[in-house]
């Protein structure tokens, strides 16, 4: 019975407590006391409950702006923000931020925060890529402005995984045609893919599937036509083993080879 009570008046005590914390941070929120309002958020801040200090330092904003702590405020905001996971928000502050204080000694990391908000917000290859190219340009823009920052190795790695997700994205949406049979337009298609980017990683699986849809298009067609295009198999042919000597789809390719042959 006298735990049972200790529990009970435990419970009291705490649920008594609570109202009071929670109109103390409501009282910071609203009210205009500058210096405890700074103090409080940048204790919440240090606590790790960046939700409460964000909305402190949002709060804060109003009241420090044109003040010497304008900019520690407003880069705090963002910080906080980030480090709630919030990055739209965040990269939006940071964005904000380096408009209005380009010579804070805050830019750089407040630059390259805003350019991982931005790569933190980009999506898988199979969807919208127009995030994946405004983070390609952020990242471009930052490199240049920070050539010896501490983060050039991160940002090197965030290119090239977004590169190959678009080179993943060209390459997958011109197979969509060999895969529909439509090899004419696969052809023609993955040809375009190099054209507009000789580097694209998936090189090798391109000019293998520029041949294949080549042989598919040249037997399917009628006979009268068979011999030119015949031809033009020939040449993705040794386009390709020029390329890949070792490859394991030589074998492959060159029985299609042997094949054509015959029919030209």
């Amino acid at each position: 019975m006298k735990f049972a009570k200790y529990i009970v008046a435990a419970a009291v005590a705490v649920f008594a407590i609570l109202p009071g914390c929670k109109s103390q941070y409501e009282a910071l929120l609203s009210g205009n006391d500058v210096d405890a309002k700074y103090q409080a958020a940048f204790s919440y801040f240090n606590k790790g409950k960046y939700k409460k200090a964000a909305d402190l330092f949002e709060s804060l904003s109003v009241l420090t702006g044109g003040t010497s702590r304008d900019d520690t405020v407003q880069f705090y905001w963002a910080l906080s923000n980030y480090r709630y996971k919030d990055y739209y928000t965040a990269e939006a502050n940071f964005r904000n931020f380096l408009d209005k204080f380009p010579r804070s000694p805050f830019s750089e990391p407040a630059e390259f925060m805003r350019v991982d908000c931005l790569y933190r917000s980009t999506y898988r290859w199979e969807l919208d890529q127009a995030p994946t190219y405004s983070t390609l340009v952020a990242i471009s823009e930052y490199k240049m402005k920070y050539p010896g920052s501490v983060h050039s190795a991160v940002c090197t790695r965030m290119e090239e995984e977004l590169n190959e997700r678009l080179d993943r994205k060209a390459y997958e949406n011109a197979c969509i045609y060999y895969k529909m049979e439509d090899y004419k337009a696969a052809r023609v298609a993955l040809r375009n893919v190099l054209k507009d980017d000789a580097e694209n990683i998936y090189r090798e699986d391109i000019l293998y599937y520029t041949a294949l849809s080549s042989y598919k298009y040249a037997d399917l067609s009628v006979p009268e036509k068979q011999k030119e295009r015949f031809m033009v198999f020939v040449d993705d042919y040794f386009n390709f083993i020029g390329e890949y000597p070792d490859s394991s789809r030589c074998k492959e390719l060159g029985h299609l080879y042997k094949k054509a042959k015959e029919k030209i």
